[in-house]
């Protein structure tokens, strides 16, 4: 497995990471054992970059994270774990946005209890509260990186221009955004503001929630995932449209001799040495798949054959309804 450092002062990395939201029910029901397979296949592939939050099945995630690691301890070596804060609720269980310091210090201290570690290597603010300057919240994370709880920072989701504010109080090591040949909105300023600054780009959903695989959702198998029953790219006359368009992706990946999800991959490691994709899933094979993708080297017309069939702009619908797109910084 290619390595690439997370952030300029972070540790090594494998190019590929995996997002644990999947160890939740989020895209459909997992198991422990299911989640620990999953965690093996990982070491095995040299896979190290372990991204979860304490909001992923209220916590499940990451315990079964820590049982992994009670039963396998050596794992602890070999695995980069990051984790997030921010997201909380209000007494009538509606959820909000706390990036106070007592929030984030008592959501890390039980995160790593719950992960049975005495430090994360990675600790995000997962949505940013709008109210509360970034200056003051970084300076929050930087006494937490002091105090030895986590060994790097970072934001989930937030805009070019609060990444600068942030870095100018202490350097962020990571941003973490959707991006992938579906959603570009990062080209749009963060990509490049996370090369000049030394941020890696964590990008999360890197094969558009399977619309860039080989065996995408249909129309229909959305009714059983609450998150997509109301995402606007997934509402049918948008799914259909998505379908028949990444139809022409899956045809070019086949005459290439590899799996969609691994092109979708491939391409966006070609984006930039800073850029590591996270991708979740429940299944060994769609791992393997997005494992490949690491391997694969594409060049200059490779590259721009993708860009024919997925020009920038092609996805139909919003990429969050307005309910989704509270937290997360819109800027272009």
């Amino acid at each position: 497995m290619k390595t690439r450092r997370l952030g300029k002062h972070g540790p090594e990395v494998s190019a590929l990471g995996y997002g644990a939201m999947s160890f939740s029910d989020f895209y459909g029901p997992t198991s422990e054992a299911a989640s620990h397979a999953l965690l093996d296949l990982m070491l095995e592939a040299g896979v190290t970059h372990l991204d979860t939050s304490n909001v992923y099945g209220s916590g499940r995630s990451e315990r079964w994270i820590g049982s992994y690691l009670k039963a396998r301890p050596a794992a602890r070596e070999r695995f980069v774990l990051a984790t997030k804060a921010g997201i909380s609720q209000d007494a009538s269980g509606a959820r909000k946005l706390d990036n106070s310091a007592a929030h984030l210090e008592a959501e890390l201290d039980a995160s790593l209890m719950r992960m049975g570690v005495d430090h994360v290597d990675l600790f995000y603010v997962h949505r940013r509260e709008a109210a509360r300057p970034i200056e003051e919240v970084t300076e929050v994370l930087a006494r937490l990186q002091a105090k030895g709880k986590t060994r790097a920072i970072g934001y989930s989701e937030i805009a070019p221009a609060s990444l600068r504010r942030a870095a100018a109080v202490h350097h962020i090591d990571a941003v973490q955004s959707e991006y992938s040949l579906q959603t570009r909105a990062p080209e749009l300023g963060l990509v490049q503001t996370c090369a000049e600054l030394g941020t890696a780009l964590v990008a999360f959903s890197p094969v558009g929630r399977s619309m860039l695989t080989d065996r995408p959702l249909r129309v229909g198998d959305v009714e059983r995932v609450p998150f997509l029953k109301v995402n606007p790219r997934f509402a049918p006359e948008n799914h259909v449209a998505n379908l028949a368009i990444t139809d022409r992706f899956r045809q070019l990946a086949a005459e290439m001799g590899v799996p969609a999800a691994a092109l979708a991959i491939a391409w966006l490691l070609a984006q930039g040495e800073h850029i590591l994709p996270i991708p979740g899933t429940r299944d060994p094979q769609h791992l393997r798949e997005a494992i490949q993708g690491a391997e694969l080297v594409l060049g200059p017309e490779d590259l721009a054959r993708i860009e024919a069939v997925l020009p920038v702009g092609w996805a139909h619908g919003d990429r969050y309804d307005p309910v989704q797109w509270i937290g997360p910084e819109r800027y272009c």
